[in-house]
């Protein structure tokens, strides 16, 4: 699949041709840097790597700067490979959002927004233990039974419990693009994307 890397900025809301308000997210995509471009003969398959994103030098490490320096660009802060296009890249070209186009569908690819340690009703949308009355003290929330006793007398590994939520690499399909303003690079989606504003993307067409 061929893509591009991008940038959440923000959702909105846009009005469909039946007069709906439908919310929408605002992404940046592009233009990438291609930095490397892989072959059969001398890596085993053919992949494009693309760039997005400034990098201070100082944050950046020698081999990543003398990486990028080949295809004469400044560091990035995101690389990513993609194993097909249909045009021909080579190293130090620039890939903008041309190949999207208005009403197309795009899958989106991002990280999740980090929640820490939650409880059950949180994580797994579970109702707690009973009710608040006939003398249950502070079990609203509470798990409940998470095992038998004598067999097997063990908690069955995936049981649904309390434990670490978000941060998730997701990918959400289906995305029918909105709006394209191919001057500011800047993309209109229908629906959510995952990730909070700022967060890096992936764009498959």
């Amino acid at each position: 699949m061929s893509g591009l890397i991008g940038k959440k900025i923000g959702m909105t809301s846009l009005y469909d041709a039946a007069g709906n308000l439908v919310g929408c997210t605002v992404l940046e995509a592009g233009p990438n840097v291609v930095t490397q471009v892989k072959t059969m003969e001398k890596d085993g398959y053919k992949a494009v790597q693309l760039a997005y994103g400034e990098r201070k030098e100082k944050n950046s490490s020698a081999a990543a700067i003398g990486h990028f320096k080949k295809a004469n660009t400044t560091p990035k802060a995101r690389v990513h490979e993609f194993k097909e296009f249909e045009e021909e890249l080579n190293l130090g070209d620039k890939v903008d959002m041309g190949m999207f186009e208005e009403g197309a569908y795009i899958a989106v690819t991002s990280t999740s927004k980090g929640k820490g340690f939650q409880g059950v009703v949180k994580r797994h949308g579970f109702s707690g233990v009973g009710e608040s009355s006939h003398g249950q003290h502070d079990r609203s929330r509470a798990p409940g039974s998470v095992g038998a006793s004598s067999t097997p007398s063990r908690v069955f590994k995936g049981m649904r419990m309390a434990g670490r939520m978000g941060g998730d690499r997701v990918t959400v399909e289906n995305l029918r693009i909105v709006k394209l303003d191919k001057e500011k690079n800047l993309m209109v989606v229908e629906g959510a994307v995952p990730g909070p504003k700022g967060s890096y993307v992936i764009l498959w067409k």
